[in-house]
């Protein structure tokens, strides 16, 4: 109840009086109570049909007296300006045209400034909304849907209704009142517009028979003349509306903010030149409509809604032009939700000195940002809290529950580890995709959540003692299922003829795909070791991302994991965790061009693991280190470190480490000069990797040695040796092996100077390269690739011409060897 209306309406004359002083009857108070004291009462739910008749009463003496109406709202907008104008705290536009008085009940009296209006629907339709941008996919769509000569070309006896839902902020109603602009303005609906707003998701919102009362009398039927029963009102409605049709023409009812199907029917004309527009923040598919779902905006779409709304405001604003950047980020912070823009542009306009960079601090640093968005009239938290309260409890919390998820998307599978089920809640998270608080994601099982509503989400949480508690709980069952299967995972991809089987997954491939769609899950699990709580099971999930997230060459992740999981064990004080983690994280670093990082972190890896005893650790952090010695050029040091590593593994029968020392160690006597003694490693590494079964092993082993064999001249037993490891590779899914081999036969050919065959392998490498997320090697095989063409056609220009019948032999221009690529065993 606003206290503007009430104080309007006691100034206002005998009729406005009267009025208030039967409100005062009706909550209860002394005819001379004040309008703050009326308006606190009448917020009390046990004088709510109170309050309701009295709001029908006065909607009927406004639809009777339209003069007296648009006193009242004059007399709202001086004592408190913009009051007498819509208001509405939710994703609506602000239409500032018309004067709408909103009752308590939610039916709005339309009542144009001039006095006059109530039988002229097209009166009906809102002004034009500001800072109305982009949509043109959509717009096209519902202006498709609202054409009438798609009513003549169809069959169908329907009328046309089109439906916009989406998420509560996102710009349903502006799209829709755009849309009938356009089509009025095309000369669609000469009958007029008729515009209902249904409340749908208030505490009270309009019920069929109330919108018809209201649309009968924005049609022009006098209060008397309604009918007393729902279905004679429908009647009277369709036949006025068929009257309407044939004296004016087609009409079109805008249906805003419905929550039901059973909102909306009872609107449906029984004329089909007549077109119905709904919004709703359902979906709305029993209506039979063409549906028109409303995602966020796109970046440059919100940036433009930023700029506008601003200059709007100010015409010299240039702050968001200015500083684009940082513009961008308030448009990523708000979500790309018409709302917060309005919002997060609102408050910049408020204060002209703020500087855009200091509100998106404010926004990035705050534990709630939507308490940031709220312009003290729009609020993005109270649009998403009418939809959020008119859930079932299990939606609601399931919805709570999602906004704790790891990762941009989330699976059914941990969805379903969430909720504590056997199976995924999926007609749950269907419901939730009908209101729009759900998404669905990138393929099918997947689910995402809009950023805000996940921070609503998470909020809701936040503020509940038991939902902590009980969020807490569904984190660490997440955390039990993701180490469970990706422990499995890994055993697989480590596994050799011998070990255990692993469980779930049957081969490589299987585990390797449940670890690239789940990737971004379990990287930001592994961060909830920040958490006390969720620490030790977090360590341990990061061991078990280390080599998928190197073999898929993910190495940002490598090391953000390993940073994460370093932390936690130094908090914890676990040394040997903190050793097994800055061994991740060392290989990582190496892989990313940081050898001198790598070798401090490698040798306070081996020094921890000296320190707790563990000496298989203690020797594996030898060899690591070795690698990273010999990346960074100290070759002497590095073949010192691995034939130490060496002779420790073969005093210890560890016979596949041993295998990876000899590896690592041919490598390193092959960057000294001694190609022949790498020959004879290499060899004695691939016959122990062919001994114990580890394939990925081998294929690096035999690229090694063809690198030595390369190195002395042997050319025909290097492409053998790289033949082999291609295969290995292409065997085991390794699109980086692959392409390293690749390159390294293309490399042959072309100081062949096979051309032709140089550029294929070359190809052959970049496409491998891409493949594996490798985009330097793989622009390097490209560039390698030209090369290798410009190199066939200066071998023809070579070759000197000779008269027809003559003899000669060509001459080819010598092309320059390329360094090989190696590999490391770790």
């Amino acid at each position: 109840m606003d206290t503007a209306l009430l104080t309007a309406l006691a100034e206002g004359g005998d009729a406005g009086r009267r009025a208030v002083e039967k409100l005062a009857r009706a909550v209860g108070l002394d005819v001379g109570a004040s309008a703050r004291e009326l308006a606190e009462a009448a917020r009390d739910p046990a004088r709510r049909e109170a309050v309701r008749e009295w709001g029908e009463a006065l909607a009927d003496l406004f639809a009777a007296d339209p003069q007296g109406a648009g006193a009242v709202a004059r007399a709202m907008d001086r004592l408190a300006p913009g009051s007498g104008a819509s208001w509405y705290s939710g994703d609506h536009a602000d239409f500032r045209g018309g004067v709408f008085l909103r009752e308590v009940v939610g039916v709005q009296v339309v009542i144009q400034q001039g006095g006059a209006a109530v039988p002229e629907a097209l009166a009906a339709l809102p002004p034009r909304p500001n800072g109305f941008t982009g949509r043109e996919s959509q717009t096209a769509a519902l202006l498709r849907t609202l054409d009438p000569a798609g009513v003549r070309s169809s069959e169908s006896p329907a009328v046309p209704v089109a439906a916009v839902s989406g998420l509560g902020g996102v710009g349903k109603t502006a799209l829709a009142v755009e849309s009938a602009h356009l089509a009025c303005e095309r000369g669609w609906f000469p009958g007029g517009v008729l515009f209902i707003d249904l409340h749908g998701y208030d505490q009270e919102p309009v019920t069929a028979d109330r919108a018809l009362q209201a649309l009968l009398r924005a049609l022009g039927t006098r209060p008397e003349h309604i009918p007393t029963t729902a279905d004679e009102r429908a009647a009277l409605y369709r036949s006025a509306l068929a009257t309407r049709a044939q004296e004016h023409g087609a009409v079109l009812i805008l249906a805003d903010n419905a929550s039901s199907p059973e909102q909306v029917r009872p609107l449906l004309p029984g004329d089909v030149r007549h077109h119905v527009l709904v919004t709703s923040r359902d979906r709305l598919p029993q209506l039979g409509a063409r549906l028109v779902p409303l995602d966020q905006l796109t970046p440059k779409e919100a940036y433009e809604l930023l700029t506008l709304a601003l200059r709007t405001a100010d015409p010299k604003d240039t702050r968001a032009i200015d500083d684009r950047a940082v513009a961008e980020q308030l448009a990523a912070l708000c979500g790309y939700l018409p709302l917060a823009l309005q919002i997060g542009a609102a408050l910049l306009a408020e204060d002209p000195s703020k500087p855009v960079t200091e509100l998106v601090s404010e926004l990035a640093e705050s534990h709630d940002r939507l308490d940031h968005l709220d312009d003290g009239e729009r609020n993005v938290l109270a649009a998403f809290e009418l939809s959020y309260r008119r859930l079932p409890p299990d939606q609601a919390r399931l919805l709570r529950l999602l906004a704790l998820a790891p990762g941009p998307e989330v699976s059914d599978e941990v969805v379903a580890a969430l909720v504590d089920a056997e199976v995924p809640p999926v007609r749950g998270l269907k419901a939730l995709v009908r209101a729009h608080l759900v998404e669905r994601g990138s393929g099918r099982g997947w689910w995402r959540l809009h950023d805000l509503v996940r921070v609503f989400g998470a909020s809701a949480v936040a503020g509940d003692v038991e939902s902590r508690e009980e969020g807490a709980t569904a984190r660490e069952r997440v955390l039990r299922f993701y180490c469970r299967w990706a422990g499995a995972a890994d055993a697989r991809l480590r596994w050799v003829p011998g070990k255990p089987v692993p469980e779930r997954f049957g081969d490589r491939a299987q585990a390797l795909a449940w670890l690239d769609e789940e990737r971004a899950g379990l990287v930001a699990a592994v961060g909830w070791a920040r958490e006390e709580r969720f620490a030790d099971a977090a360590m341990w999930l990061s061991e078990y991302l280390g080599v998928h997230l190197s073999w898929r060459r993910y190495f940002d992740d490598s090391i953000a994991v390993a940073e994460t999981a370093r932390d936690a064990a130094r908090r914890a004080g676990n040394r040997q965790s903190e050793a097994r983690a800055l061994s991740d994280l060392g290989l990582a670093l190496a892989e990313t061009g940081r050898v001198g990082k790598a070798i401090e972190v490698h040798t306070r890896a081996r020094d921890l693991f000296q320190t707790t005893g563990n000496r298989q650790g203690e020797a594996v952090e030898w060899g690591n280190l070795g690698t990273a010695l010999l990346r960074a050029g100290r070759v002497e040091e590095a073949i010192d470190a691995l034939i130490h590593v060496r002779d420790l593994f073969q005093a210890a029968g560890d016979r596949p480490r041993e295998a990876m020392a000899w590896n690592n160690l041919g490598l390193a006597l092959r960057e000294a000069g001694r190609a022949e003694e790498a020959i004879d490693v290499h060899t004695r590494a691939c016959d122990l990797f062919q001994t114990t079964g580890d394939r990925q092993g081998e294929g690096s082993a035999w690229n090694n040695l063809g690198l030595a064999l390369r190195e002395t001249g042997r050319t025909d037993e290097a492409v053998e040796a790289f033949g082999k490891a291609l295969e290995i590779c292409r065997e085991l899914g390794d699109p980086y092996g692959e392409g390293r081999a690749l390159h390294n036969l293309a490399a042959i050919h072309k100081v062949a100077r096979r051309p032709v065959e140089a550029r294929i392998a070359y190809l052959g490498s970049a496409d491998a390269f891409a493949r594996a997320n490798a985009l330097t090697e793989a622009a390097e095989a490209r560039t390698w690739a030209a090369e290798a063409v410009r190199m066939r056609w200066l071998r023809r220009l070579a070759r000197p011409w000779r008269p027809a019948g003559g003899s000669g032999t060509g001459t080819a221009r010598g092309g320059s060897s390329i360094s090989g690529l190696d590999d490391t065993s770790a």
